[in-house]
């Protein structure tokens, strides 16, 4: 039992030394290559200075970190256990008593707790510096004025109608919408109020509009309703449980929200009448990360555990990063049809983890019980 314990330590221990170094390493070329691309974009733009392009890319990293995790964790564990085996180091352990089982639960147990620090930890770094980026990116690198088009554009919003039937929604139409130390402001507003039944109940329309907690504020405004005779000009208040965040973060990638904001972001776009099918998405894939990483330690120990007198090491360790990128580009297939409804979100997400960890077990079980 002693042996086993310090044997595992070690394993684990050598494991991760080479999974942060992969890691390490490919963050730097993805990085890179990011850099690269930014700085090819901002030729046209003398605005974006060279010293801008750097911010953008640095702050681009721990996003980068959590899309290649998974990768870096199945060369990492290639690179281990491969030195292992070339060392004869594996052999000495399975002639002292111990099964494949035994040692590799240590790495196991690593992948898996790097797969929570990525959801519980990076996730929420990432998104905060992906959302800042993006806000760059969109000022300086794109011809538009982001999603929202907030610098005197139009702006058309759903929400769900608080003040009319349950059920109801409500659709806004905004022209000259400005922001202003965090306040939303718009010009002439058009509200079509609609009943759980897709019937109008009436219309607003009013002068302009401010966007308040809880509530838009809006002046000069007029209530039609079918049949009737438009109410004189007044002030009027329509709750909702938007505000400035929310909106733009409806129009932003959802890469932009944590692993913590999803779910209650994901309510919030729900009850107001907008697709949550990408950020449900994102937020099974977070989830399903832990399992993604410990399926690809045992890919990793499948293809690279042979002993190195036996020969086809070359060819083994090929055909576990074959295996890696194949399993990479099923989850990225697996995503686009379920962002376009093709496939239900918790199998687009769930399965490439599932499948590649059952072709862990059986090439794993091959090879210790043949």
């Amino acid at each position: 039992m002693f042996l086993s314990r310090i044997l595992a330590i070690y394993i684990s221990r050598l494991f991760m030394i080479s999974v942060v170094a992969v890691l390490a390493s490919l963050t730097g070329l993805v990085s890179l290559f990011d850099f690269l691309e930014l700085l090819r974009r901002s030729a046209s733009r003398p605005e974006a200075t060279f010293g801008l392009i750097v911010e953008m890319a640095a702050l681009r990293v721990p996003w980068a970190v959590l899309e290649i995790l998974p990768f870096a964790v199945l060369l990492g564990g290639i690179w281990a256990f491969w030195r292992l085996s070339r060392s004869s180091e594996l052999i000495v352990a399975r002639a002292a008593g111990l099964s494949a089982w035994q040692f590799l639960l240590g790495p196991i147990l690593c992948a898996f707790t790097i797969g929570l620090l990525g959801i519980g930890a990076v996730s929420p770094v990432s998104a905060a510096l992906y959302a800042r980026a993006d806000t760059l990116e969109q000022n300086f690198l794109d011809a538009g004025g982001g999603p929202l088009a907030l610098n005197g554009g139009q702006l058309w919003l759903r929400q769900a109608d608080n003040s009319g039937l349950k059920g109801g929604v409500a659709i806004l139409h905004a022209t000259g919408v400005m922001m202003r130390n965090r306040v939303l402001t718009t010009g002439p507003l058009t509200v079509f109020r609609i009943g759980p039944n897709d019937k109008m109940i009436d219309r607003i329309e009013a002068g302009n509009a401010k966007l308040l907690p809880g509530a838009w504020l809006l002046a000069n405004a007029r209530l039609l309703v079918p049949g009737q005779m438009p109410t004189p000009p007044r002030a009027m208040s329509l709750p909702t449980d938007l505000n400035v965040s929310r909106i733009q973060q409806s129009f932003a990638a959802p890469d932009a929200l944590s692993f913590w904001q999803l779910p209650g972001f994901i309510r919030v776009l729900a009850h107001a009448g907008f697709s949550t099918v990408a950020h449900r998405l994102r937020f099974q894939a977070l989830l399903a990360l832990p399992l993604l990483c410990a399926t690809m330690s045992l890919v990793a120990a499948g293809f690279s555990m042979q002993s190195s007198r036996r020969g086809g090491i070359a060819r083994m360790i090929g055909g576990g990063v074959a295996s890696g990128f194949a399993l990479f580009m099923l989850s990225q297939i697996a995503q686009q049809f379920g962002q376009s409804g093709a496939l239900p979100v918790l199998l687009a997400a769930w399965a490439p983890a599932a499948a590649g960890l059952m072709l862990a077990l059986s090439l794993l079980l091959h090879l210790e019980d043949g």
